[in-house]
C-alpha cells in the first residue's frame, strides 16, 4: 500500500496529477490533498476524481495511470 495526493493546482492542460508520498515531483503540503492509501494508482485516480473532474497519474511515479 502507498500513500497518495492530488495537486490542487492543475497543469496547463488543466490535469491534477496523482502522486505517491515518495514522489520526485510531489507538491508542497499546502498545494496538495491526502487521498488516502491504494494497493494501485487506479484507486488513488478514481478517489482524486471526487475533487476534481479532469485528473491523471504523474508521469514518474503512477505511470500506469498517466494518459499522455
Amino acid at each position: 500500500m502507498a500513500s497518495y495526493y492530488v495537486n490542487m493546482n492543475a497543469q496547463s492542460n488543466g490535469d491534477h496529477e496523482v502522486h505517491k508520498s515518495d514522489c520526485t515531483w510531489l507538491p508542497y503540503p499546502e498545494n496538495r490533498i491526502y487521498l488516502g492509501e491504494f494497493v494501485s494508482c487506479y484507486g488513488a485516480v478514481d478517489a482524486a476524481r471526487k475533487h476534481y473532474t479532469q485528473v491523471n497519474g504523474c508521469y514518474y511515479c503512477s505511470p500506469n495511470c498517466h494518459t499522455g
